[in-house]
């Protein structure tokens, strides 16, 4: 069985983001040589996500619109874990999105569903974050 590591880092300019990363993960499938296997992406940090869904516009709107009533970021004094940073809402964010997602590799090709893609979604930017990519297979 082979196996492949590869890292990809983000530094988003704003505090919340969302990026397609299904091309950058294919690379590294391809990179791998892996033909028949398995692609494991997770966020390396704890105020990231990893998911996987459509690339519409509207949708990723929609998950700000949720998330924000879920774990709103303001007023900071409402969580407990806030006092030398303010991301207590990035952490729960994350939580509810998932840390990472897994895609099965067929014949050299990330084996979606219709319309699927992978997203990297940041919730507590401005500083490099990064991504875990492990390819495994044959």
């Amino acid at each position: 069985m082979k196996s492949y590591r590869k890292e990809l880092f983000f530094n988003i300019p704003s505090r919340r983001g969302i990026v397609n990363i299904t091309e950058q993960v294919q690379e590294a499938v391809d990179e791998s040589n892996v033909k028949e296997g398995l692609a494991l992406v997770n966020a390396m940090n704890i105020t990231a996500s990893v998911f996987i869904n459509d690339d519409e516009g509207g949708l990723h709107q929609d998950y700000e619109v949720w998330l924000e009533k879920l774990a709103p970021e303001k007023p900071y004094e409402q969580y407990n874990h806030n006092g030398y940073e303010d991301n207590a809402d990035a952490h729960l964010k994350r939580t509810i999105m998932g840390r990472e997602t897994v895609v099965a590799i067929t014949n050299g090709k990330l084996d979606f569903g219709t319309w699927e893609q992978i997203f990297y979604f940041e919730f507590d930017g401005k500083r490099q974050k990064h991504v875990l990519i492990k390819v495994i297979g044959e």
